[in-house]
């Protein structure tokens, strides 16, 4: 049987493990995180000091998996209990399979509160007749210096065909473990698969994919000035963090392109992603860092929640909220998304349908560009929300936007729009208000049981709705749409609902507004609009399972920098 390389399945773990703990800080967020958080859990990874300054990834867990399952096990109904225990087993099972290594016998003794994994190079031979063959390094924090030897041996002894295929070297004062070439003349292969391993010190295992990886690591602890913990870009993104985190990841832009083999103009340098955790959810921040200031330009921000939320039902199952559309290209956050598509391909394709599908679909409704025919003249306050209907397969869309002296012009191209497309502008009565609506006169036969045979009736069709008040303009996909933006105030918006509250109350202010997504209110929508998304709720299950809502947002004022969180609202 082919053996798997065992370092995908401890670099799989990581992602596996901190999404199950995420699942688990459901419970830690009903009961007390602060558990968690004090006595121990450190601030910033240890094992950085491995890591060379020009790494383009690292990804660290800051604490124990066993320790989330621990507070998990002890706040969980009995039920919930046993169902933990056995998802947690499952994966750690599947991780380990085809190495001969069991988790709780061979790991889980000596295991710290660290796991560190690292691209420490995009090419660690600078051989340009092998290709780029990139350096893969993880170091596991141990409290049990002689367990995690015995590890060690016991990982290599189960990998060789024989024990002449093992090499020993001493390093420096440490003791290097690898796989030597199986014949004579032949060369060690690159791979992603454990080659070499060494415990250093009391303090960790480093695991790589190369002799020369380990070499490097030792040599970047031994030579302080060239490990990732003395670059300043490192430590500016670190500063920007709060103190306790469940995780972190740091990513070197300029690295990633090339390791990536990309030809891309880049505005930020450096991003370092957070986890922490809260009483209500978890919070993820991320830091990034130009490479000129200038180049970078503030966006402005709020100190209150957008007054045009007024006008946004409670009920809305998604909502956008800001200040100054009409200047999104030249943001920072339109410099960023630019980016991460040229990084990512397919990362920014998923996030762009999940965020952008529903506003795609609307378009096409109204066959309009957006950006061009609304957003151009949107200057002040604005608010964009998604109402599903009582039976979640359809929805109406409601846009409040602050008037200006530009809004007259541009409701006045949108209805010129309208007509290009057969509609008429038709001005009705709703309550005390007078909107406008986008008409169409279309015929249908009637039923035979309420007419005669040939008889037809006269339907008007709704393409859109406009009305205003005293400061807001509004815009609107159907009369009831504009009916329940109107009664808002009265009947429960979403500034003043309790659950929107609480899913921003995470987000520091002053902000440029949010990304609002109630997960119960558009779960079967959204599964129905993307397919691909039951799949990553397969994957991310424990969280999902348990997913209220969650909230996007930047804030930060500094020139050159560009901070955001996501707050995943679980629970209670």
């Amino acid at each position: 049987m082919k053996r798997r390389p065992f370092f995908y399945f401890l670099a799989v773990s990581i992602v596996v493990l901190l999404l199950t703990g995420i699942g688990g800080c459901y419970w830690l967020v009903r009961g007390s995180p602060l558990t968690l958080l004090q006595g121990g859990t450190q601030a910033t990874p240890e094992a950085a000091i491995f890591v060379p300054k020009q790494a383009p990834v690292m990804v660290s867990i800051l604490v124990n998996p066993d320790r989330l399952e621990k507070l998990r096990q002890a706040i969980a109904r009995p039920k919930e209990r046993r169902r933990s225990r056995l998802e947690l087993d499952q994966i750690k099972t599947t991780l380990l399979a085809n190495t001969g290594l069991d988790y709780r016998r061979d790991v889980q003794p000596w295991l710290g509160d660290e796991i560190t994994v690292a691209v420490t190079t995009s090419d660690y031979d600078s051989d340009q007749y092998n290709g780029q063959q990139p350096g893969y390094l993880m170091a596991l924090a141990t409290k049990d210096a002689e367990k995690s030897r015995e590890f060690l041996q016991l990982v290599f002894s189960k990998q060789a065909i024989a024990p002449t295929d093992l090499e020993f070297e001493d390093y420096k004062g440490v003791n290097l473990v690898y796989h030597k070439p199986h014949a004579q003349g032949e060369s060690l292969q690159p791979s992603t698969r454990i080659l070499s391993g060494a415990v250093v010190g009391d303090r960790f295992v480093l695991l790589a994919n190369h002799p020369r990886v380990i070499k490097d690591a030792i040599n970047n602890v031994q030579a302080p000035d060239l490990n990732l913990t003395t670059s300043s870009r490192y430590q500016q993104a670190l500063s920007q963090l709060p103190p306790r985190r469940l995780g972190l990841a740091f990513l070197n832009l300029p690295g990633v392109i090339s390791w990536q083999g990309l030809d891309t103009a880049r505005t930020y340098e450096s991003q370092i992603i957070a986890l922490e955790a809260n009483r209500k959810g978890l919070l993820t921040e991320t830091t990034l860092l130009a490479a000129s200031p200038q180049e970078v330009a503030l966006t402005p921000e709020l100190t209150e929640p957008v007054g045009a939320l007024k006008y946004i039902p409670a009920t809305s199952g998604l909502a956008i909220a800001g200040t100054d559309l009409s200047n999104l290209n030249n943001t920072a956050l339109s410099k960023l998304w630019k980016q991460v598509a040229q990084i990512s391909t397919s990362g920014y394709d998923a996030i762009s349908r999940l965020i952008n599908q529903p506003l795609a679909n609307l378009q096409q409704r109204w066959g309009i560009n957006l950006e061009e025919d609304i957003f151009s003249w949107v200057q002040g306050e604005y608010a964009i929300a998604l109402l599903p209907h009582a039976d979640t397969s359809t929805s109406d869309w409601i846009f409040v936007t602050e008037k200006s002296p530009a809004t007259t012009e541009g409701i006045s191209r949108l209805d010129t729009l309208a007509r290009q497309r057969g509609y008429d502008i038709t001005t009705l009565p709703l309550g005390d208000q007078k909107i406008a609506a986008w008409t169409q006169l279309t015929t249908a036969p009637l039923a035979k049981a309420n007419s005669e045979a040939g008889a037809i009736t006269i339907k008007a069709k709704v393409l859109g709705v406009h009305g205003s008040t005293d400061k807001y303009e509004i815009l609107t996909t159907s009369v009831d749409a504009m009916d329940a933006a109107f009664k808002a105030d009265q009947a429960g918006s979403l500034l003043n609902d309790a659950k929107f509250q609480a899913s921003i109350e995470a987000i520091p202010q002053p902000n440029a507004g949010y990304v609002y997504l109630d997960w119960t209110t558009t779960q079967s929508l959204l599964e129905r609009q993307l397919p691909a998304l039951k799949l990553v709720e397969v994957i991310a299950k424990p969280l999902f399972d348990n997913l209220r809502s969650l909230s996007v947002s930047s804030y930060g004022s500094e020139p050159g920098l560009l901070k955001g969180g996501v707050f995943f609202r679980l629970n209670e």
